[in-house]
């Protein structure tokens, strides 16, 4: 239902914006927001098509993974922490080991693994839903009507785990780095440590929201355990990595990001054979479900880029960002960081308009620029929350999407906020 009014928004926005656009002579705005709508739809669908080969590959090694055991290893392992977070997951369940799988992808930078990884997770979660609302409905006797509309309800753990995902947990934002080389940053990795921290914020405060809707209790040992633990990790790898020069750190992080994706690959294909599973056939199995949820999340892909393509169209984000820069100025606080704000306005809408912002952001004030360097940290503090939603919630037929959208775009405002604070200590 929010992601309705959110849609509708963005089409009412683009025509009043487009008419202020027409008064005071950019006629040509209606054009450019008919050719976006065009570009827009070209662009989902070349997404999807890209998605297609990695879906079959990963939901091809997650099926041998799944059959030779080491799915249900990784559950069980995770089984203390995840049934707190998680408590309507069953103890045990293969949900649990592709949820870790996808975060731990998030974590690397490896969206291209990421996402199919994520869409595994997605159905499994969606078959725990659909086996809960059956039992209920034979149980208090609901018409199939009903039955049905519970099943396109996001559950409780799909809700967590999206927004995890939007908080955009990532230990090593290589390719931002790689656009500031690129553009002539004197240390293309000063920004790591401000990254590492904005996201680590975000991605807090997600589970603090989520918690909070939810009713979660975080003063659980095992998850006060867990939450300092990481903060430990984030602490000893900005430790470890602000010892290399920058060759070094490109270098290790690409390395390890690497040695692990291959890894993961490795141990399902020979746990499958320890378990004397057909490997090929189980991975061909697996990929006829990737090539099948690709084509499934097309129209989804297509009505959210479309609608933000023609809200961009319109010079709606051009009027929201001068308005901003007014309202600062008004109230005497520093407009330094309106400049990069774009990036930050885009990111929940498009992952790769915000990209854009950023190199925009960077080649116009410079990479070592206080605004580049703060559209960096914006880049990588979050995530891309419609685009997850619209992907992942699409993928098993998921229409009511609940408290999702409104959880996200809060971790979004705390990455934000996050973002420029920290940006501010280091840069200002």
């Amino acid at each position: 239902m929010v992601l309705n009014y959110i849609w509708i928004a963005f089409f009412l926005l683009a025509a009043i914006c487009a008419i202020v656009q027409c008064f005071i002579g950019n006629t040509g705005v209606f054009a450019d927001m008919i050719g976006s709508t065009f570009e827009s739809a070209k662009t989902a669908f070349e997404i999807s098509l890209g998605l297609t080969g990695v879906l079959s590959l990963w939901m091809g090694i997650m099926k041998i993974g799944e059959k030779g055991g080491a799915v249900n290893a990784i559950s069980r392992l995770l089984s203390p922490l995840f049934t707190r977070l998680f408590p309507d997951i069953p103890k045990g369940h293969p949900a649990t080991g592709h949820i870790f799988m996808n975060i731990a992808a998030n974590m690397l930078g490896l969206d291209n693994a990421a996402t199919p990884l994520g869409l595994k997770a997605m159905e499994s979660m969606q078959e725990i839903n659909k086996e809960r609302n059956n039992e209920v409905s034979r149980k208090v006797g609901w018409t199939a009507e009903k039955t049905e509309k519970m099943n396109q309800t996001a559950s409780n753990p799909m809700i967590m785990f999206l927004v995890l995902n939007t908080s955009g947990l990532t230990i090593i934002p290589v390719s931002i780095m790689v656009y500031r080389a690129q553009l002539g940053a004197a240390q293309p990795t000063d920004i790591f440590v401000p990254i590492l921290l904005a996201t680590f914020v975000a991605t807090l405060a997600g589970i603090i929201i989520v918690s909070l809707y939810q009713r979660i209790n975080l003063l659980q040992p095992v998850l006060i355990t867990t939450l300092g633990g990481m903060c430990l990790l984030v602490a000893g790898i900005i430790w470890g990595f602000s010892l290399m020069d920058k060759n070094t750190m490109d270098t290790v992080s690409t390395l390890a990001a690497n040695v692990i994706l291959f890894g993961i690959m490795l141990t399902f294909i020979i746990a499958g054979v320890a378990k004397k599973v057909n490997v090929y056939e189980a991975f061909i199995e697996g990929a006829k479900d990737g090539f099948t949820t690709a084509v499934r999340v097309i129209p989804y892909l297509v009505a959210i880029l479309v609608a933000i393509g023609i809200f961009r169209a319109s010079g709606g984000l051009d009027i929201l960002i001068s308005g901003i820069n007014w309202l600062v100025e008004l109230c005497g606080g520093n407009t330094d960081f309106v400049a990069a704000l774009p990036t930050a306005i885009m990111k929940p809408l498009s992952g790769s308009g915000a990209r854009g912002m950023m190199v925009d952001t960077m080649t116009t004030y410079g990479a070592d620029s206080f605004s580049g360097r703060l559209a960096c940290i914006f880049q990588g503090s979050t995530d891309t929350t419609f685009y997850i939603l619209a992907v992942y919630f699409g993928s098993v037929g998921i229409r009511h999407t609940r408290h999702a959208v409104t959880c996200g775009l809060l971790v979004d405002l705390a990455g934000v906020i996050a973002a420029i604070a920290i940006a501010y200590f280091f840069f200002a």
